[in-house]
Formats: structure tokens, sequence, C-alpha cells
């Protein structure tokens, strides 16, 4: 599943981050790196941008963005 496709309020995992170039070397900076535990905070009314909680921070992305990073969902 892609961090896209996840549901409001749901926490999930990140398995991996595609992209390319720049892009991907951004999202690793903003700290989406694999093994990493995100939750979808808020969704903007349009369905864009999507406002995440990642490491203690919150953090807007895109849904294109979204779509490039793979999750699991949490047991949690």
């Amino acid at each position: 599943m892609t961090l896209d496709k996840l549901p409001l309020g749901q926490e999930a995992v990140i398995t991996a981050v595609g992209g390319e170039g720049a892009l991907r070397c951004r999202l690793l900076d903003m700290g989406l790196i694999p093994k990493t535990r995100v939750r979808v905070e808020k969704i903007a009314p349009l369905g864009d941008p999507l406002e995440l909680r990642v490491r203690g921070y919150s953090l807007s992305l895109r849904k294109e963005d979204a779509g490039k990073i793979e999750v699991e969902v949490s047991g949690r």
C-alpha cells in the first residue's frame, strides 16, 4: 500500500521510498525512511496535501509525493 492510500488516523510503517533523484533525497531528508512509523493526521478538504505525523513532528506532503512511499499497516 502507498502512503497516499492510508486512511485518516491510521498508523503504518514505511517499507520503501521511491521517486528519483532530488525528490527521493528530499523525502529521505525529511525523515521518511524505511522502518519509520507514520500516521495520517489530517487531509485537506480537496484531498491534497496530507498532514502526517513523523518522528514527533507534523509534515505536510503532496498526495503525488506520498504515492511514492510504500507502507505496511501497523498492528498498533
